[in-house]
């Protein structure tokens, strides 16, 4: 995580949009490198997606600044054979990349959630 995935995450705290991208051959470990195998929060094998979320939650849980508001909000896409899915929305198949004048790049129709805790 520290290597991959926290230059990332940082970022995003100092107000950049972040995505994380596993890419690779089937069967190579992406699913675990991005999930790990339990979201214990004490466990080493957990993987990039639960150590964002914790980092991500430790900074505005450390935020000395009163005035602060901050919006956590998420989405989980996966390609797989040139086709894109909502991983957090599954019956959300066959979803397209588009490019706005306004929104800039995006994938229509892929959910957003608001993530509150960890």
């Amino acid at each position: 995580y520290t290597h991959t995935a926290k230059q990332t995450v940082d970022s995003c705290l100092e107000g950049y949009n972040a995505t994380i991208f596993a890419y690779g051959q089937t069967g190579t470990g992406k699913t675990h490198t991005m999930e790990g195998f339990t979201y214990d929060c004490v466990d080493e094998s957990r993987g990039i997606v639960p150590r964002s979320m914790e980092e991500i939650f430790r900074y505005i849980e450390n935020c000395e600044n009163p005035q602060a508001r901050f919006l956590v909000r998420a989405s989980y896409l996966q390609i797989y054979n040139e086709a894109l899915s909502d991983l957090l929305k599954p019956e959300r198949a066959g979803l397209s990349i588009r490019e706005d004048r306004r929104k800039g790049v995006f994938v229509d129709g892929l959910s957003e959630w608001v993530v509150r805790a960890p």
